[in-house]
């Protein structure tokens, strides 16, 4: 028995499940001190986003200096660079559309990316999307549309910001899927920090550069570490699934991050999250056993 299965579930289907949880755990925990920072401390969006990326570069330091220049080779560089720049503009709209849309109805907006994951998977990868990858996707954003009800809300052509992020990161998820059966999960990480950085920095000269000090500082600190620790568990979670597969449990991050809200800024969860919260997981729960049932079959 090989030290990797010594560290990783044996069953595929637990580990992408297992890791893309993390994530939304680490991506939870991310967006209370974004929050933090650019609603309790008015800290300018466009700066926290390069502050935060660039100490996460920095956190990522261990990784080059495991294995020298090697966690930087790759012979798909245009790969990398056209994924990061998709990350980047979904960023931008992003970070545009909270400066317009209520925090609660941007999250549930940006939940149509597992749509264009596994049309993108579908069209693009080659990966197989049966009924019940499908059906499981779309009661998880059923309960994720129970829980935000973001109808309550009046709409305007700002609400379309969030769509469009879902769509860019959707797009740059899928370029991260391609690289994981040819790069290295450290690979694939390094990149967006190294890349992220420098587009970050020139958005935030343009919108007005600020520094940050004391409290701001440590934040910022601990938001660079959240986002190394969030980035590598998604190239990990589409490193052992197909993306079509781990998608679904990424609607998790729904229901953490009302809890999150709740617990750090006093928001009161609606009446029907805990409906939602449990379409969600029944979901989420249903596609991994029949992910595990098709892995028994085929073996």
């Amino acid at each position: 028995m090989n030290q990797n299965s010594l560290t990783m579930p044996r069953s595929r289907a637990i580990a992408g499940a297992v890791f893309m949880v993390l994530g939304g755990v680490a991506f939870s925990l991310l967006n209370v001190v974004t929050q933090w920072l650019t609603m309790k401390l008015a800290f300018p969006p466009a700066s926290a986003a390069f502050w935060q990326y660039a100490f996460a570069f920095l956190f990522s330091l261990p990784f080059l200096r495991k294995s020298g220049l090697a966690a930087m080779r790759t012979d798909y560089p245009w790969r990398h660079v056209v994924r990061v720049v998709f990350a980047a503009l979904g960023v931008e709209a992003w970070v545009s559309g909270l400066a317009s849309v209520p925090i609660w109805q941007a999250i549930a907006l940006v939940m149509t990316s597992p749509f264009f994951i596994i049309l993108g998977a579908r069209l693009f990868l080659g990966e197989r999307v049966g009924p019940a990858r499908w059906a499981a996707t779309g009661v998880g954003f059923a309960g994720a549309m129970i829980i935000l009800q973001p109808w309550s809300d009046s709409f305007t052509w700002a609400a379309l910001l969030p769509v469009l992020s879902a769509l860019l990161w959707g797009a740059s998820s899928l370029i991260t899927k391609s690289l994981t059966g040819i790069e290295r999960p450290e690979t694939i990480t390094v990149w967006l920090l190294v890349l992220l950085t420098p587009i970050n920095g020139g958005l935030a000269l343009a919108a007005g550069f600020a520094v940050p000090t004391g409290t701001t500082l440590a934040l910022f600190l601990l938001a660079g570490l959240l986002t190394v620790v969030a980035q590598y568990l998604l190239t990990l979670a589409y490193a052992s699934a197909d993306a079509a597969y781990v998608q679904p449990f990424d609607d998790l991050k729904l229901p953490l991050n009302v809890l999150a809200g709740w617990l750090f800024f006093g928001y009161a969860p609606a009446g029907y999250l805990w409906l939602g919260a449990a379409l969600i997981l029944s979901a989420s729960l249903f596609i991994m056993r029949n992910e595990m049932r098709r892995e028994k079959q085929a073996a």
